[in-house]
């Protein structure tokens, strides 16, 4: 009796391996040569637009927001937001704008960045800027990351940034408190 209870489950799984055997494998639905093109060039970018110069800073503590700065132009067509971006490495990204009035220098989240043919989106300092949050498996000096700027439309663009220090230079974020 307990022979036949290994026996049977064995006999199934060797009609169920020798069935497979005379079958057409099934058509591949792309080559791999497409497959690795889809994922090396990430979103579609929309006709019309273009990301250029796009860097991000690291902060100069350990635990401090960086800071993505880019242009985002467009060639034709009706005006276009900006309302997410994420950048690899980094858990949370928030699109701010900085200002300066009177003397004073604020920083606030916003939450679209409009973008037309008549007038790119300058992402930089002194003005709209992307702040990036807790870090994961930060980038470092001299790497390239992706940027991917979403649309209000569901529309997506990719971008890669060359990844720099926080350096000396006045970024535009001098005196501001960065939570």
């Amino acid at each position: 009796m307990r022979l036949h209870r290994l026996v049977l489950p064995s006999i199934m799984v060797a009609t169920l391996a020798l069935g497979g055997c005379g079958q057409k494998a099934a058509e591949p639905s792309a080559t791999a040569t497409e497959t690795a093109d889809a994922l090396s060039t990430g979103p579609t970018a929309p006709a019309g637009l273009l990301v250029d110069d796009a860097t991000v800073k690291l902060p100069a503590v350990a635990g401090n927001p960086g800071v993505a700065y880019f242009t985002l132009s467009q060639s034709s067509g009706p005006a276009q937001k900006v309302v997410a971006v994420h950048v690899d490495g980094f858990e949370r990204a928030e699109i701010h704008e900085s200002r300066t009035e009177g003397g004073v220098s604020t920083m606030a989240k916003v939450d679209s960045v409009t973008v037309s043919p008549d007038k790119p989106a300058e992402f930089k300092p002194g003005g709209f800027h992307v702040m990036l949050f807790d870090a994961k498996n930060a980038p470092k000096v001299g790497d390239t990351v992706e940027i991917t700027l979403t649309l209000d439309n569901g529309d997506k663009i990719s971008a890669s940034a060359k990844v720099e220090g926080a350096g000396g230079g006045d970024d535009g974020m001098a005196g501001m408190d960065h939570m």
